[in-house]
């Protein structure tokens, strides 16, 4: 199968983009009642601020996790016809998952430069590709969902 490029990544990263803020927010919203309506703002050392961080950290890793183990695709994912997999075509364990997606942060982090790096690698693999030994393929028509 074909590796998938930067810009169809991206468009796959918009789409789960705008579903992880949606899960931020109804978390967020499960924490006004221990605050009294306030909003939690940085810099708070309370227990509730510390919980708060905790629970937006764990939303963000299992939505990703969760999908890329259980399926090989996000949401936006699917939409755009990606899944994906280690080098041998299996699903993803989650020592993978978790690999890859601290290498995407990493790669976006770096101004984006771990994902444009698919323009000169030779397997077209972004940098948490390499690391986490996982790739991002397209699939063929009719075929978006994993099987």
């Amino acid at each position: 199968m074909t590796s998938a490029g930067v810009l169809r990544r991206f468009g796959a990263m918009l789409y789960d983009l705008l579903l992880v803020l949606a899960l931020l927010f109804v978390v967020t919203a499960l924490f006004l009642p221990f605050t009294g309506g306030e909003a939690i703002t940085p810099g708070e050392s309370g227990a509730v601020e510390r919980i708060y961080q905790a629970a937006l950290l764990l939303t963000f890793v299992l939505f990703f996790c969760v999908f890329w183990t259980r399926r090989g695709q996000t949401v936006g994912m699917l939409a755009w016809r990606l899944r994906v997999e280690r080098s041998d075509g299996s699903l993803l364990t989650w020592r993978d998952a978790l690999l890859r997606l601290a290498g995407a942060c990493v790669s976006l982090a770096a101004l984006g430069l771990g994902y444009f790096w698919i323009w000169i690698d030779r397997d077209r693999l972004a940098w948490h590709d390499r690391w986490s030994g996982t790739r991002v393929v397209v699939l063929p028509k009719g075929k978006g969902q994993s099987g």
